[in-house]
């Protein structure tokens, strides 16, 4: 896979549908934990779910050692194979909270649905 955007790097993990959330969890602890930001890019539903399956276990990796994780998702227009395809792109960045309550409560209050 080539990506043509700025995204591409030697920090962007690249997930299919096929990926291991558990292992790209891991990646991700692992990198946030070393001070690296983490790029992540998913083409087409399957690899997304795994994408977005992978930031949850790593936020459960992540929370009990004081490190909070944000993640801003977006798209990102590549070349596969000579094609151009649509990526959801996820950058996740390192919150380090101290002496915080969590304001999103996990989603246990959530009540609506959608």
């Amino acid at each position: 896979m080539h990506a043509s955007d700025s995204f591409a790097g030697h920090n962007c993990l690249k997930v299919s549908s096929k990926s291991s959330p558990a292992s790209v969890a891991g990646a991700i602890a692992g990198m946030i934990k070393d001070g690296v930001p983490v790029e992540m890019q998913a083409v087409g539903a399957g690899a997304v779910n795994q994408a977005v399956k992978a930031i949850a276990i790593s936020r459960g990796f992540l929370s009990p050692v004081g490190i909070e994780i944000a993640c801003v998702p977006s798209f990102a227009d590549i070349i596969i194979d000579g094609e151009y395809r649509t990526a959801i792109h996820f950058s996740i960045r390192a919150q380090h909270l101290r002496g915080m309550t969590d304001p999103i409560d996990g989603g246990l209050n959530c009540k609506q649905d959608i």
